[in-house]
């Protein structure tokens, strides 16, 4: 028997191309249309698999999502070095695929992925001796810094034109801005330190919170 030309539609395939169009040209570029032509098939084809754009973009997300590594919540690390370790991971996902985090800022929903990833944390915040109401806040605070952080590049929203630190009419304006126009050649190693030095303090802060309602020392 002959084998098909093209290869056979299904949920994996959709959502890899779904997410690489997403990738290269935004949210706004996603349309059943112009899946189905990145795809080689009739639109109708697609309904047999995702009945709605929403549902497509909640796999394309979760599949985002699922390659965020949560063993260090069972794994009997210290809840510091967890989060740590967590949120490393998730901004690196996360910013792999900068174009689909606006709809996974919308909270997980109903996407198991993301659920899972929810328990993992909230489950790793209490067991460590969080009480569940601040559990709840921990994890939206991490997830709210990841996923700020991985919106968009400080470094790169600066242009590499040094003329534009120093206009002609008014050079002085920018005193402090003589070597911005580097920034962006250096774009991953501002942004991922930056990331690190906030992600640091942000741990060490929930550390001193933690120690108060514990009744520890905090220093």
């Amino acid at each position: 028997m002959a084998r098909p030309r093209k290869p056979l539609l299904s949920r994996a395939r959709i959502v890899t191309a779904a997410l690489a169009l997403v990738d290269a040209e935004g949210l706004q570029a996603l349309s059943t249309r112009r899946l189905a032509a990145e795809l080689g098939v009739s639109g109708p084809s697609l309904y047999n698999h995702f009945t709605t754009k929403d549902e497509l973009l909640d796999a394309a997300v979760d599949a985002v999502v699922a390659e965020v590594d949560l063993s260090m919540f069972a794994d009997g690390s210290p809840w510091p070095d967890a989060l740590l370790a967590w949120a490393r991971s998730y901004r690196a996902a996360l910013a792999a695929h900068p174009n689909i985090v606006p709809v996974l800022a919308q909270g997980p929903g109903r996407r198991p992925a993301s659920l899972r990833l929810a328990d993992a944390v909230f489950g790793g915040m209490v067991a460590a001796g969080w009480p569940p109401a601040h559990a709840t806040r921990v994890g939206a605070l991490m997830r709210y810094y990841v996923a700020g952080s991985a919106l968009g590049s400080f470094a790169g929203g600066f242009v590499a034109d040094p003329a534009v630190y120093r206009p002609e009419d008014h050079p002085d304006a920018y005193p402090h801005l003589g070597r911005a126009h580097l920034l962006a050649e250096h774009r991953r190693e501002v942004d991922e330190g930056a990331f690190d030095t906030g992600l640091r303090a942000l741990v060490d802060g929930l550390r001193m919170q933690f120690a108060q309602l514990s009744g520890q020392p905090s220093g």
